[in-house]
């Protein structure tokens, strides 16, 4: 028999599953209501997106060997934004909720197969509708075959086509085979080709398309770097090898008395409890601090390029990544978990109007950057959108904008839904079932001391639990990932036959588990 593909199985699957700046013309906004410019010109917008960029990972952030240049030099002519969170902290999920300033359970999207429905319009199908040419390259992880996302261009569709298919299987929960051979790097000589291309195309399409188009504009450059495997440069793997220093965990933590039992699940189920030799744990650093300046020389031509070509003082330069790296902080890898590794992600933007060097310490998230975005389009407010206008914020305005910033995870590995709220220095991660964690990220920026049972913040539990609860109903979108995931999961075992299953899941499970699976599958014992 022949194997299929994960990106053929989800081709398939696909087919059954379903302000700054104003309009220099009159347009029909989003709600459906007319809205006049005062004003000749619309901003354009680069937006830029890395992949697995945690936010500690760059000099503008504070880290003293990672080396970002280009990424320094747009900071200190805009804004950063120190504490800015993804809104799900797993590829497809994240920038569901990126592209759309919704959240990702408002599009059904809760981890790699589970991807963008829909249901809610794209920032790039918004722009596109009220006037913007939007042009894209690179990494997108939308189905651009089944939704209009609004850009033309190069992009790809990522994980919407080649699912990971152990997010389906969380209860109960397996193992991945492969993830313990992440925690490793090794150098290159030669450049990748994909990121390559998109740092050209971007700069290319700045250089040579925009100024013949007569309208505003709009372009996306999604990058893979830095998610894993970690292969750098040879020559900044090599300068960065000797000086890394990774973290240190507290071996109290690791033996699990203070560590969620989600995240114990999570260490087994990536392979990574036992331990791992520390030369395989500095080569993967390495390689990780070496993609991330590599990244940084690419976004340094797309910035060139914008200077060149004369429309810097009318464009907002944006850079932000989908979701994080834990890199060994409390005894993770990888992404999908809470901890600011892999949930706190960078966001500098720069742009007419903005303050050089402004730094806001706020929690946000990238939904409230989309809301943004479309105030400085003209687009006004709309109603529908998840986020809150950082405008407050960025003309100094200590008590506007987003009074909280909120991420949720219900990816592979995860055996229950998981959310976190971020409120001034606190932060409070509640796991559906089993309970919930309160760290004062002031004093304690590793999140290693668990406060919610202490009675010298016991109001301060209370009022972060309360806070949560109503903002979203935790059970109730932990209860409809379940069920989303498993709606994909009986489609596509009734649509294969027991070896293709097989051959679908051995490369994440290995032959033994993908064997065993897909036997108790197709006899409907895991439905």
């Amino acid at each position: 028999m022949s194997k299929i593909t994960r990106r053929d199985f989800n081709r398939q699957l696909a087919l059954g599953v379903a302000g700054m700046a104003t309009l220099g013309t009159s347009f029909v906004s989003a709600e459906g209501e007319s809205a006049t410019n005062t004003t000749s010109k619309r901003p354009n917008f680069v937006f830029i997106s890395s992949d697995q960029h945690s936010f500690r990972y760059a000099r503008f952030m504070g880290h003293p060997l990672v080396r970002t240049p280009n990424l320094d030099k747009i900071a200190s002519r805009g804004v950063v934004l120190e504490n800015n969170y993804c809104g799900n902290p797993v590829c497809a999920p994240a920038r569901s909720c990126m592209m759309t300033g919704m959240y990702s359970s408002d599009l059904n999207s809760f981890g790699n197969t589970t991807t963008y429905d829909g249901s809610y319009p794209t920032w790039g199908k918004r722009l596109k509708d009220s006037g913007y040419y939007c042009w894209g390259s690179g990494k997108i992880d939308l189905n651009n075959d089944a939704y209009d996302l609004g850009f033309e261009g190069k992009l790809d569709s990522g994980n919407a086509l080649d699912p990971d298919i152990t997010e389906l299987f969380r209860r109960p929960t397996i193992f991945r085979v492969d993830a313990r051979g992440m925690v490793n790097g090794k150098s290159r000589i030669e450049r990748p080709q994909f990121d390559v291309n998109v740092a050209k195309d971007v700069s290319d399409f700045i250089r040579n398309k925009t100024k013949g188009l007569n309208k505003p504009w709009a372009v996306y450059a999604g990058f893979h770097m830095p998610h894993p495997p970690f292969i750098g440069l040879k020559s900044y793997f090599d300068y960065y090898l000797p000086q890394v220093r990774p973290v240190q965990v507290p071996e109290k933590y690791l033996e699990g008395l203070e560590m969620p039992i989600s995240y114990q699940v999570q260490r087994h189920f990536n392979r990574i409890a036992t331990p791992i030799a520390a030369e395989k744990i500095a080569r993967a650093y390495a390689g990780y601090f070496a993609m991330i300046t590599e990244l940084d020389e690419y976004i340094g031509r797309i910035y060139d390029s914008l200077e060149a070509s004369g429309q810097l003082d009318n464009t907002y330069f944006i850079y932000t990544t989908d979701h994080g790296e834990a890199l060994g902080y409390n005894g993770l890898w990888l992404k999908n978990n809470l901890y600011e590794g892999a949930a706190h992600v960078p966001l500098v933007v720069s742009g007419p109007g903005l303050t050089p060097g402004q730094r806001i310490r706020k929690p946000t998230g990238h939904i409230d950057l989309i809301a943004t975005m479309m105030e400085w389009a003209g687009l006004g407010h709309i109603k529908e959108l998840r986020g809150t206008s950082l405008t407050p914020l960025l003309r100094g305005e200590t008590n506007g904008g987003p009074q909280l910033a909120y991420t949720e995870s219900h990816s592979e590995g995860n055996p229950a839904g998981s959310c976190m709220i971020r409120v001034g220095d606190w932060k409070l991660m509640h796991f559906t079932w089993y309970g919930d964690y309160l760290f004062n990220l002031k004093d304690d920026p590793n999140e290693y001391h668990n406060l919610i049972h202490s009675p010298d913040y016991k109001e301060k539990a209370v009022e972060m639990q309360n806070k949560l609860h109503n903002f979203v109903d935790t059970e109730k979108i932990t209860m409809r990932a379940f069920s989303r995931q498993n709606q994909f999961l009986e489609k596509f075992t009734k649509s294969l036959s027991e070896e293709k299953l097989v051959g679908l899941l051995k490369s994440r499970l290995g032959e033994g588990q993908a064997r065993y699976m897909a036997q108790k599958l197709k006899s409907g014992m895991l439905s």
